[in-house]
């Protein structure tokens, strides 16, 4: 199954989902582990390090420093991972909100994690964008 791909049919049909829990980003240098324990919902390495996006309490337990306490919206629909624009038209449609946002991109479904204190804010906007792409 590789996914929808027609940008139209994607903003019509995602269906954004507001997950439970408050998450955070955090950073492993170079070389250390990541700790016993820690169940992060998505992890990249980069050259300056390991970025684990995991729920604030885990962070804290584990002792990591954590930075953008935000909320994660997953958008169900199985979007290709070679659909054009679909992030950057919800990005943009975020950035117009003055809203920052991190997408990261699974192989089923994109996930948005935007600040805590605008997830019902991201959703409704998320939610017109679909209206405005329907029919």
């Amino acid at each position: 199954m590789t996914g929808e791909t027609d940008l139209k049919k994607l903003l019509a049909s995602m269906t954004p989902e507001l997950l439970d829990g408050t998450y955070v980003f955090a950073t492993l240098a170079p070389g250390v582990l990541q700790p016993e324990g820690l169940d992060p919902v998505m992890m990249f390495r980069e050259r300056e390090g390991t970025t684990l996006i995991v729920t604030g309490d885990a962070a804290s337990a584990a002792g990591l420093a954590a930075s953008f306490r935000c909320r994660m919206i997953t958008l169900s629909i199985h979007s290709s991972l070679e659909a054009v624009g679909f992030l950057a038209a919800i990005t943009a449609r975020l950035a117009d909100a003055a809203m920052g946002v991190n997408p990261v991109s699974g192989f089923y479904h994109d996930h948005l994690f935007v600040p805590t204190d605008r997830a019902q804010e991201a959703l409704t906007l998320l939610r017109q964008l679909a209206k405005d792409n329907a029919g």
